[in-house]
């Protein structure tokens, strides 16, 4: 068996967390430990890179929002306040639930920045990843899109870039037109794209008359996603009760079918008739969060009937993130 060979000590400069370089795992840290960089300063930043943010919206304005355009939206901008403003030469700043190519970020032409929303991420924080993507594409040649990478583990979030105060009112848009400033001429090739994406969008329409409700019309039936930001075991509760009691649905041909889970936030569903649109559901919608807010606020056990309802909710539950 080879002699192992003796680790020196105490000669090599020692780095900060910031200043450790990334190496091969395999490799000696470059911090003067002695150790191999996977089980040294690499163990933190793999840990960082791996670990699930549950909720990386928690904190900014319009959280549910931001789950709906990540999970259920097709087509939708929001623009987007920075909390040190906008950078000479960058006239606006918006997100997009998805962009040509599922590029992560556009600066177009004019210097204006798109970030797009429904792509893949590298680590476990989507916060980070976004305002990693945000801060490159503000400084991105003008009519460029801005690649994927792995954002630094110790990099700024959404939550340290973006406006606290700032408002978050997504617009929904029938189709993907607002890709080109002139979609009216744009050229062959961008307008097959535009059509292809267009065919393939649910027709979806946000509530005006609540927060977080989205509408959305399918070939089968109709549908309402409302993104709730109660903590999922008291809204469980809240739902349940309602249900066993006979009060969950919307209306007549409503049915409450289930819920998503998605980014730390439970977002029930409802099943519509095919006649009733976004406008139908709008009084119906408000009526029914006076009845859950009641329902939230009791704290009395649950009676048989309710735990059966509760049930028969969780079973019909699906996580999406």
């Amino acid at each position: 068996m080879a002699k192992k060979r003796p680790q020196t000590k105490g000669k090599q400069p020692q780095l900060t967390d910031g200043q450790v370089p990334v190496v091969g795992a395999r490799e000696p840290c470059p911090c003067g430990s002695g150790r191999r960089y996977k089980a040294c300063h690499g163990r933190a930043a793999a840990h960082a890179v791996t670990e699930l943010v549950q909720r990386p919206f928690e904190g900014l304005p319009g959280e549910g929002d931001w789950v709906a355009l990540r999970e259920l939206v097709p087509a939708a901008t929001v623009e987007l306040p920075l909390k040190d403003g906008l950078p000479d030469g960058v006239p606006s700043v918006s997100l997009a639930t998805v962009l040509p190519m599922a590029w992560p970020a556009l600066r177009r032409d004019d210097g204006s920045v798109l970030l797009g929303l429904q792509n893949d991420t590298a680590s476990g924080d989507i916060s980070r990843d976004l305002a990693d993507t945000l801060q490159r594409a503000l400084t991105a040649e003008p009519g460029s899109p801005v690649q994927a990478r792995r954002a630094p583990a110790d990099g700024p979030r959404l939550q340290d870039v973006l406006d606290p105060d700032g408002v978050f009112q997504p617009i929904v848009h029938a189709g993907f037109e607002f890709w080109v400033p002139d979609s009216e001429n744009a050229s062959t090739e961008v307008s097959a794209s535009l059509e292809r994406a267009n065919a393939a969008a649910i027709p979806t329409v946000k509530l005006s008359g609540v927060d977080s409700a989205y509408w959305c019309e399918t070939p089968e039936k109709n549908h309402l996603r409302w993104v709730m930001p109660h903590p999922e075991e008291q809204l469980l509760d809240a739902l349940a009760r309602l249900h066993a009691a006979g009060k969950s649905s919307l209306g007549e041909g409503t049915r409450l079918v289930g819920s998503f889970r998605a980014h730390g936030l439970t977002v029930p569903v409802w099943d519509l008739p095919t006649g009733m649109g976004a406008e139908d559901i709008e009084k119906p919608a408000a009526e029914f969060a006076e009845r859950l807010a009641t329902a939230l606020d009791s704290d009395a056990p649950l009676t048989p009937e309710e735990r059966r309802a509760r049930g028969g909710l969780t079973n019909r539950q699906v996580t999406l993130s």
